[in-house]
């Protein structure tokens, strides 16, 4: 122990040596200070730990002043800290050696099983041992970045850096909260959130949500997009698929700016972002010409009214490739709608609103061409006028799906027309329909008068004739229709109630249905005139955010 901390020549020579036989089995190139190692490591584990402690007591003892007292045990904790600094680090490569004798998989398909986790799990395991970790720090592994969480987790380093580590293999992005693990994206049920609302957040803290001296804030804010943007769009130019989900602090601006980084976007999902349709359209239209699927889901149902004619006449035509598209919980007229689902050749717009207006046949052409996913769900204004003659056109026909789902004044006399086309052969590729309303469907003269078991709808007659069909028309039962007089009566600062009503069809043919206490507050007119919906509240976040930051 002496030797240990009085390195000096003298004390060197007094320093007991091994056996001859232990120096025989030594390898040559061990240095002066590996002999001393080993033969500090080299005592007994029966020592007594009273033995070590008198000899340092000794040293110090020893010691002439109280200044090289001092010194030896600062050199004694350095001595013991690097001493377990390199047990340590030898003990993880050991590991990691051992792991890659036992890890059946080489490192490259490692590489291609951890591309396939989420990111969350991708984190856990690179955190398992060295091995692990040089194999998820591979770019493949961040190709598809999943940062989706049920409370706030993320912020913008976070994605920053999964972003760099991705590099040129970076293709996806899922960002933001989503309700929770029964939720998916693309089903009926909404996907729009507010943490304020939210059960899930119990051992949340609204606090945490602010900047704090050396602490991060965990919420992501307007400039979470800023990667995709930043190095002359290096990384946008890659995306191919964007998921953001319930960013409460986005607004147009900056969301706009990263949809003209993303060029090559094939999708694009929205859901409970505080950005207008009409502007996210024309950055659309603008931007991603190749894209083939868009779904947005409004953070304030039925008072979106921002979309005009000419920004979905430009979206048709500069986008031609959309296959899927979901507009849900938007103020959408009937007009509007067929602009975006009726093939009829190409045409301007101020003949199309002409032939429209006098009731004629339209020469030219509007509506996407290979739409076979269409989702208007919650949809404050649509009656259904626009399937008239939809499927006498090429993009009617090609429908493969369409979801009509609690659209307040969708007509159940529309409906009818549209089910007897189908009855006379239109539509021949639809296998999946949803009509259903909470709330039943509008009368032909009034829509305050609910039908909740229309006569005049050939339910029967369709799924006979076409029994491939997924039909699903779910009404409440007469009477449980919600008073209209009373919810003008209501708060106009009161909440809406998003609905939460869910349906599947089962292996056997049946129906689930889950009921929801919820309403639309509604407004007294037909579903293509001009609203004013009143009774609901957005809060607002305060303009102090998390400034980017780059690791």
């Amino acid at each position: 122990m002496d030797t240990l901390l009085h390195p000096s020549t003298s004390s060197m020579a007094k320093r007991p040596c091994p056996s001859s036989a232990e120096n025989s089995m030594l390898p040559s190139s061990f240095s002066q200070m590996d002999n001393l190692l080993l033969s500090f490591l080299s005592l007994s584990d029966s020592s007594s730990p009273v033995s070590l402690d008198l000899s340092f007591d000794r040293l110090l003892e020893s010691a002439p002043s109280d200044a090289d007292q001092s010194l030896l045990i600062d050199r004694a904790h350095n001595l013991g800290s690097l001493l377990l600094r390199a047990a340590n680090r030898s003990a993880r490569k050991r590991a990691s050696h051992h792991n890659s004798i036992a890890w059946a998989l080489p490192p490259d398909l490692t590489i291609k099983v951890f591309s396939m986790l989420d990111s969350q799990s991708l984190c856990y395991a690179a955190a398992t041992c060295s091995m692990f970790n040089k194999c998820a720090m591979d770019p493949l592994c961040y190709a598809n970045i999943d940062l989706t969480t049920v409370v706030p987790k993320v912020n913008n380093a976070v994605v920053s850096t999964m972003i760099q580590r991705a590099g040129k293999s970076f293709r996806s992005l899922k960002l933001g909260i989503v309700p929770g693990p029964t939720s998916s994206p693309g089903s009926c049920q909404p996907l729009v959130y507010s943490i304020r609302n939210s059960v899930d957040v119990s051992s949340f803290s609204w606090n945490d949500k602010k900047t704090r001296q050396g602490k991060e804030s965990s919420i992501l804010t307007r400039s979470c997009l800023y990667p995709l943007s930043g190095d002359n769009g290096a990384a946008g130019t890659l995306l191919r698929r964007l998921h953001l989900y319930n960013i409460e602090r986005m607004d147009n601006a900056s969301f706009c700016v990263a949809l003209a980084a993303c060029p090559s976007l094939l999708d694009l999902e929205i859901v409970g972002l505080h950005v207008e349709l009409r502007q996210t359209l024309m950055s659309v239209s603008s931007n991603c010409h190749l894209i083939e699927r868009l779904f947005f889901e409004s953070s304030k149902t039925g008072r979106d009214d921002s979309l005009k004619s000419p920004t979905c006449v430009d979206l048709v035509n500069n986008c031609p490739n959309i296959s899927s598209l979901s507009l849900r919980g938007f103020k959408l007229h009937d007009y509007k709608v067929r602009i975006l689902v009726k093939v009829l050749g190409r045409v301007g717009l101020h003949k199309y609103l002409e032939f429209w207006s006098s009731g004629c046949c339209l020469p030219g052409r509007v509506g996407f061409r290979k739409l076979k996913y269409a989702d208007f769900s919650t949809s404050y204004s649509i009656s259904g006028t626009f399937l008239r003659n939809l499927g006498s056109g090429f993009g009617g026909n090609l429908l493969e799906v369409l979801i009509l789902r609690d659209c307040m004044h969708l007509k159940e006399v529309e409906v009818a027309r549209f089910l007897t086309a189908v009855l006379a052969g239109d539509f021949k590729f639809l296998r999946y329909l949803d009509i259903s309303n909470r709330e039943g469907l509008a009368s032909e003269g009034d829509w305050y008068q609910r039908s909740y078991n229309s006569r005049i709808i050939p339910l029967k007659q369709v799924l006979e004739v076409r029994p491939n069909i997924c039909l699903l028309a779910e009404f409440p039962s007469e009477g449980c229709y919600i008073d209209i007089d009373h919810m003008f009566d209501s708060d106009v600062n009161s909440e809406i109630s998003l609905p939460s009503q869910l349906s599947s069809h089962t292996s056997d043919g049946s129906l689930l249905m889950s009921s929801s206490e919820s309403s639309y507050n509604s407004d007294q007119g037909s579903g293509n005139e001009e609203y004013q919906v009143s009774g609901f509240v957005i809060y607002e976040e305060s303009s102090d955010e998390v400034d980017f930051l780059v690791v």
